[in-house]
């Protein structure tokens, strides 16, 4: 019988290297900082990464919501009040990139921050309320340029917001932004209800709340169709040719942390990343790979920073309001 392949390869052997099993590190449990509201995706994703890692580590990983700012409450607690020690571990999304250059930063992610491994990228799916009469991407188009439609995210700079602005700028169209403090939030409170007009959600959430009929799927942001959900075609299929966007995930540390701490954490990353549960996280959530090790994620991550402060250069998006 042939093994199935995980769906992302990891350099296990590497990292396992770099770790000694005398070190003493962590020596207690170890705080994962997820910097959104309980119950979102980067938190549902993280605490399927937590136990996999406390059983590599010895020591517990406890998750703890640090959710504002999109991201960015939490990202600065990591960078600026932390103990550089390894036993706070931020677990963060692609805002952190974008933050760079749309946000007022009390910090500096490229330099104040230490990337340990990334983890993967899922897409996201245009959803609207149940009840709306919209059914397809050409008549939200439609729609858009008839009137500011609203549309909810879980704050300024994270992906449901940059995701959207990348859509309204490559359709031509205005819309309106109402950030939450939570993807969840806002979903829950208002998109379902029908005071909300759209939203961006992450691929597999979204495309099981519209198979359940709290919403309605419009159009994945992904290049192609993904494996998992190949029913759902993508915008970029329905008018918008070359439109793709994806939510990355990874984790960071202080950047003063001591290289052993972080080789051991990159270490258990990877392990729980290779693990059957968090595979099927990621395979239920339409994942696609990105670079998982410490230095390709690195280079990854400076690459998406500059990536949008090249967006910005085009003023095909704007830095977030004060």
């Amino acid at each position: 019988m042939i093994a199935r392949r995980p769906l992302f390869a990891t350099p296990l052997v590497a990292a396992a290297a770099l770790a000694s099993p005398a070190l003493a590190f962590p020596d207690r449990a170890v705080t994962m900082i997820v910097p959104y509201g309980a119950g979102g995706n980067n938190d549902v994703l993280g605490r399927a990464m937590a136990p996999e890692m406390a059983a590599v580590l010895g020591q517990p990983v406890v998750v703890e919501n640090r959710p504002g700012a999109g991201g960015n409450i939490g990202a600065a607690y990591v960078a600026q009040q932390a103990r550089p020690d390894g036993h706070t571990l931020l677990f963060t999304a692609s805002g952190l990139a974008s933050s760079v250059s749309l946000a007022s930063l009390s910090f500096d992610p490229v330099r104040d921050l230490a990337a340990v491994a990334g983890v993967g990228a899922i897409p996201s799916i245009l959803i609207v309320p149940p009840n709306s009469p919209i059914r397809n991407l050409a008549e939200f188009l439609a729609a858009a340029r008839a009137r500011p439609l609203t549309y909810g995210s879980s704050g300024p700079g994270t992906g449901t917001h940059l995701g959207m602005e990348l859509l309204a700028a490559a359709a031509g169209v205005q819309m309106t932004h109402v950030p939450y403090r939570g993807g969840s939030a806002a979903i829950y409170t208002d998109l379902i209800a029908g005071r909300l007009d759209a939203m961006l959600d992450i691929l597999g959430a979204g495309a099981a709340r519209a198979r359940q009929g709290q919403a309605r799927g419009l159009g994945v942001t992904s290049a192609e169709r993904v494996a998992e959900f190949a029913d759902l075609p993508t915008i970029a299929e329905q008018g918008l040719p070359g439109f793709s966007f994806a939510t990355w995930f990874g984790f960071f540390v202080h950047a003063a942390t001591p290289q052993a701490a972080r080789a051991r954490l990159e270490e258990a990353c990877l392990r729980a990343l290779a693990t059957p549960p968090v595979q099927e996280r990621l395979r239920q959530g339409g994942a696609i790979p990105i670079p998982t090790s410490a230095a390709s994620f690195s280079a990854y991550f400076n690459e998406d920073v500059e990536r949008w402060a090249s967006l910005l250069r085009a003023g095909r998006v704007q830095r977030l309001s004060e």
